[in-house]
């Protein structure tokens, strides 16, 4: 089975969740028989390349980037061909400039999209792409969300929720540390027994200013892991609130990660926006029984954490309520314990690489299947 997933970008170039969550499948269904590939553009070199996983990356040279979108002549001129190669076409929602090239080419293959957010800039741009993007999507077998979340509260999912499924992700599985593991506890010597963490790029829609606002006047030690444009605001407001308890670790390794997750003693999330369509660091956070807090969004960040059964849930925006939360975690530490041994179940349960990869195995063969039935 050949199975070709077209996106706008991939390691190196980028590291999002997107092409997370495309490294995850292609690695885990490659095992299972699937032939991958992954097509993408790139601001380097054009060429083509096979990861350690054993699948493909083809890169077409970008030309242009324009709110948000790559643009590519040869990407179009040569898309028909890499799709010739492929049993099912494994579509990547958003890139606009992918529904074009789809619709020009004429492709006929199965094919699903993977739902993965909403377009939520642009406003005015996304009403002239609107009759395109329904064009492309009616042209498609099935389409996949990962939480029954952003099923509900998107507008084009709602559109076409006869043929829209649930396939929630999963990530690489890694054992639960130990509590008296030694990295575990140097980050806990160094930020304290007890630290709230953050970890993610550092960009508006994350709503790290609301966090930083819920920190004012509480000397809870917390703890913000990562880059991004927002660096310098943060870093400002955080000495203009006088947050004397709060540090700012620009990155870690991914070994380091698991190690702060589980020293955590609570993962805050306050992300007040769509954009953020899932929280992949939140699967990763219960992989280590860490309870958390986050925003209500309509998104999937309330399906990894449930609200008061693995963490908080707030209202976006609302330093208050967020500050509470945090206030609720810190007087409760039973409570939060109980929480931290409920996320861990629901992550065995739910988010694991290996069960994101069957789930798709299933759609690639009903969407086979279907396909020979009809002809």
């Amino acid at each position: 089975m050949r199975v070709l997933h077209v996106l706008k970008t991939f390691f190196p170039d980028t590291y999002g969740g997107i092409e997370q969550v495309v490294h995850t499948l292609a690695s885990h269904t490659q095992p299972l028989g699937v032939d991958n590939r992954v097509l993408v553009l790139t601001p380097g070199n054009p060429r083509r390349d096979i990861q350690p996983a054993g699948y493909e990356v083809i890169r077409y040279k970008r030309d242009l980037y324009i709110a948000s979108t790559g643009f590519s002549i040869s990407f179009l001129a040569n898309f028909k061909k890499e799709a010739a190669w492929a049993d099912i076409m494994h579509m990547h929602f958003p890139w606009p400039y992918a529904d074009l090239c789809y619709l020009l080419s004429g492709i006929k293959k199965p094919s699903l999209i993977s739902y993965h957010s909403d377009v939520v800039n642009q406003v005015q741009l996304n009403k002239l792409y609107a009759p395109l993007r329904d064009r492309y999507f009616a042209k498609m077998d099935k389409i996949y969300a990962a939480s029954p979340g952003i099923m509900q509260s998107s507008p084009v999912l709602q559109k076409f929720k006869d043929k829209t499924r649930l396939i929630t992700y999963g990530i690489e599985h890694f054992p639960q540390l130990p509590k008296d593991d030694p990295a575990v506890k140097a980050w806990q010597d160094r930020f304290g027994q007890r630290f709230f963490l953050f970890l993610g790029a550092l960009r508006y829609y994350k709503g790290l200013h609301v966090l930083l606002d819920a920190l004012k006047g509480r000397d809870y030690p917390t703890v913000i892991v990562g880059r991004g444009d927002q660096n310098d605001a943060l870093q400002a407001q955080a000495k203009q609130l006088g947050l004397n308890n709060l540090h700012f670790v620009p990155e870690v390794s991914n070994e380091e990660k698991r190690t702060i997750m589980r020293a955590a003693y609570g993962f805050v999330f306050p992300s007040h926006m769509p954009s953020e369509a899932f929280g992949i660091v939140l699967a990763e956070a219960a992989q280590q029984g860490t309870p958390m807090i986050t925003c209500e969004i309509g998104t999937g960040t309330s399906y990894v954490n449930l609200a008061n059964e693995t963490g908080l849930v707030v209202p976006p925006s609302d330093s208050v309520a967020f500050g509470q939360a945090l206030d609720t975690f810190w007087q409760q530490p039973e409570q939060v314990a109980q929480w931290g041994r409920n996320a861990l179940v629901r992550y065995e349960s739910n988010f694991k690489a290996e069960t994101m990869a069957e789930r798709y195995m299933g759609a690639y063969r009903e969407l086979l299947l279907s396909r020979s039935d009809s002809n």
